[in-house]
């Protein structure tokens, strides 16, 4: 522990700082228990989203095992225009939020192409718009990571080392200061025999 100045002034600087942390900690533990329960809901959604795409590379395989020779085309099926991303904030961090994908397609020649193009195309967008998902929720999940591992930081600053500093700084100087009172209640009375035998004599 650092060198304590035993003074009533650093008593009151002592509790003051007590008071704060005691305030804070509760506030930083609801925040660390907010990024926990986000980080939860994440996993689940970057499940729900790794479920999904594997649904549709399934509703896919029928198609590319007949055609196995247009795969290196299928890329020129779907273009992404635009990609929406708004933003939320969860206990303080700032997350980019998916809201939507514009696509600009190639009209398809119902003629000339084959007829599955038209369901392949569905498919790819619908994959390209989970990929999209994906690389966000993923973006989130690191930010509110970082988050989570700062708050817990502080949290375990706070509990294992300012609050019980704080504590032990303050117990020592009462202790002190008790102590300085008596030795000064004691020379006063002192003081109050000598001066009696003084005056009696």
């Amino acid at each position: 522990m650092l060198q304590i100045k035993k003074t009533k002034i650093e008593l009151k600087s002592r509790r003051d700082a007590l008071r704060r942390f005691e305030r804070f900690l509760p506030l930083l533990q609801l925040k660390k228990h907010q990024l926990q329960v986000e980080l939860q809901s994440l996993a689940h959604a970057m499940e729900k989203n790794r479920a999904e795409s594997a649904a549709v590379l399934d509703a896919a395989r029928f198609w590319t095992a007949l055609f196995p020779e247009a795969k290196e085309s299928l890329d020129s099926l779907v273009v992404v225009d635009r990609v929406r991303i708004s933003e939320s904030n969860i206990a303080g961090v700032t997350i980019p939020v998916y809201e939507s994908s514009d696509f600009h397609n190639p009209e398809l020649d119902l003629f000339e192409s084959a007829p599955w193009l038209d369901e392949a195309q569905a498919l790819i967008m619908k994959r390209v718009e989970l990929r999209i998902q994906h690389a966000l929720l993923e973006r989130q999940s690191l930010l509110l990571t970082e988050e989570l591992r700062t708050t817990a930081q502080r949290v375990n600053l706070f509990e294992k080392v300012k609050i019980p500093e704080s504590r032990e700084a303050i117990r020592v100087i009462k202790i002190f200061l008790g102590d300085q009172m008596t030795a000064e209640v004691a020379r006063g009375k002192a003081a109050k025999r000598v001066t009696r035998k003084e005056d009696a004599a």
